[in-house]
């Protein structure tokens, strides 16, 4: 284990999987209403919305990276690309989301499960930052590498005392424990 489950460094590493299990499911939920606002918004009303929010700046300045980069996005933004991201988005969101669920009910098979997801998420991140270097997604990478650390850390803490629940008497549920997260 990492830190014994008592102490003062115990407690704040709990507090802090509780906050990054409350940024993974605002992640979560704003993918998956990207996802479900891409999917039903038509493609001419995206290709509007992109030239209003452009139009302004590139009166202001036609050379501007950033708004020559959208405006040249969404000339070249085909339906067929339009619907990937939409689903890509929806699938994403919702399997954080129902595992972000899982973790803050305290489900045990869902941390090794959790676990794998997230490993699978980091190796994704860091493959796109090499091939195309995005700094933001190697950021991602990090955070969901030290959330792996943290999930595990509380799978430990979590099978211990299920150890200590099954020594002392039956469980209500045997694979759920009682709610103790502020979440």
């Amino acid at each position: 284990m990492l830190v014994s489950p008592d102490g003062r460094l115990s407690k704040w590493l709990h507090w802090l999987f509780e906050m990054s299990l409350v940024i993974k499911g605002l992640l979560a939920a704003g993918e998956t209403v990207s996802g479900l606002a891409l999917l039903l918004a038509p493609h001419s009303a995206l290709i509007s919305l992109w030239a209003w929010l452009t139009h302004h700046q590139l009166t202001q300045n036609p050379s501007e990276d950033m708004t020559l980069w959208f405006k040249n996005l969404a000339d070249t933004f085909p339906v067929h690309l339009q619907h990937f991201y939409a689903l890509y988005l929806l699938a994403h969101g919702a399997l954080k989301f129902a595992m972000v669920i899982m973790l803050a009910r305290r489900i045990l098979w869902a941390y090794p499960a959790a676990m794998m997801i997230l490993s699978g998420f980091v190796l994704y991140q860091l493959t796109e930052f090499v091939t195309h270097g995005s700094l933001i997604l190697l950021a991602l990478a990090f955070f969901d590498a030290f959330m792996i650390v943290l999930v595990w850390r509380e799978f430990q803490i979590l099978r211990l005392k299920v150890a200590a629940e099954k020594t002392a008497g039956p469980a209500a549920e045997p694979n759920v424990l009682p709610q103790k997260s502020a979440l």
